[in-house]
C-alpha cells in the first residue's frame, strides 16, 4: 500500500521531502503521507512562470491538510542575466537554451531544497514518457547525492485517477482542461487525443529530450523494478 510505503521511507529517512509540481500524482502522494503517522515536509518549485491554477493549489493543500508547502524560488539575478542575454522566451530557440532556463528556474532551486537531506520522494511514473520507461521505485540520485523514491513508478494513469477520485484527493483544475502533465505555463499545452501524457511538455522538441534536468541523470541510469498492483 502507498501509505505503508511512504511510512517505510519516512522511518528510514525522517528528513525526506516530498516534491510537488501540484499534479495529481503529487497531491495523491501528499494525501497518502497525511495518512501515515510519520509526517514529511512538502516542497514546490515556483519557477516564476507557473499557471495561476498551479499556484492556487498551495492554498488548496493548506486548507485540506493543514500543512504549509515550502515554496522554493529561483535566484532573481540568474533569471535577469538569462533574459538580458538571450530573451525572456529564448527557450523556444534551442534545446540548449531551454535546458539552461530549466537549470536556473528548476535544477538550482531543487539543489538548494534538497541540500542536507538524505532522500526525496517524487510522483514520477514509468508510463509518463520514454525517458521514464525504466524508472525504478528506489534509486540513488547521483545528480543530487541522496536517495530518491518513486513510489508511483509502476502505477498507470487509470490507477492514479481511480484512487484519487475514490478518496476525494484535490487536484489541479488544469487536468480537466487537457493537461495531464503540468509545468511552466509557457512550456505546457493541452494534449491532443491519442498523445502520450507528457506530449504537452516542451511540445516543440523531440520526445527523447523532454526532461528539465530534475530527473534526467538519475533516470538514464535507472534499472526497471518488478511491477506490483497499485493501492493506497
Amino acid at each position: 500500500m502507498l501509505v505503508e510505503r511512504i511510512g517505510e521511507i519516512a522511518c528510514a529517512h525522517p528528513d525526506t521531502l516530498v516534491a510537488s509540481s501540484m499534479g495529481v500524482e503529487d497531491t495523491l502522494l501528499i494525501h497518502a503521507m497525511m495518512q501515515s503517522p510519520q509526517r514529511l515536509g512538502v516542497f514546490m518549485l515556483d519557477t516564476g512562470r507557473l499557471h495561476a491554477e498551479t499556484l492556487s493549489m498551495i492554498d488548496t493543500i493548506r486548507e485540506r491538510y493543514g500543512i504549509e508547502v515550502q515554496v522554493v524560488h529561483p535566484e532573481s539575478d540568474a533569471i535577469r542575466d538569462y533574459v538580458d542575454t538571450h530573451g525572456a522566451d529564448a527557450f523556444y530557440e534551442s534545446v540548449e537554451l531551454r535546458k539552461a532556463c530549466c537549470g536556473i528556474r528548476k535544477v538550482e532551486p531543487l539543489r538548494r531544497a534538497l541540500a542536507g537531506r538524505s532522500a526525496w520522494i517524487t510522483g514520477q511514473r514509468r508510463e509518463q514518457s520514454v525517458t521514464r520507461a525504466e524508472l525504478p521505485e528506489s534509486q540513488w540520485d547521483e545528480a543530487f547525492g541522496l536517495r530518491k523514491y518513486n513510489p508511483l513508478a509502476h502505477w498507470s494513469t487509470e490507477d492514479v485517477w481511480a484512487i484519487s477520485r475514490a478518496l476525494g484527493v484535490p487536484y489541479n483544475p488544469l487536468h480537466d482542461r487537457g493537461y495531464p502533465s503540468i509545468g511552466c505555463e509557457c512550456c505546457t499545452r493541452a494534449v491532443r487525443p491519442g498523445e502520450d501524457v507528457r506530449a504537452g511538455r516542451w511540445w516543440w522538441e523531440r520526445s527523447d529530450s523532454r526532461e528539465c534536468g530534475l530527473h534526467l541523470a538519475a533516470n538514464e541510469a535507472a534499472q526497471a523494478q518488478p511491477s506490483t498492483p497499485a493501492s493506497v
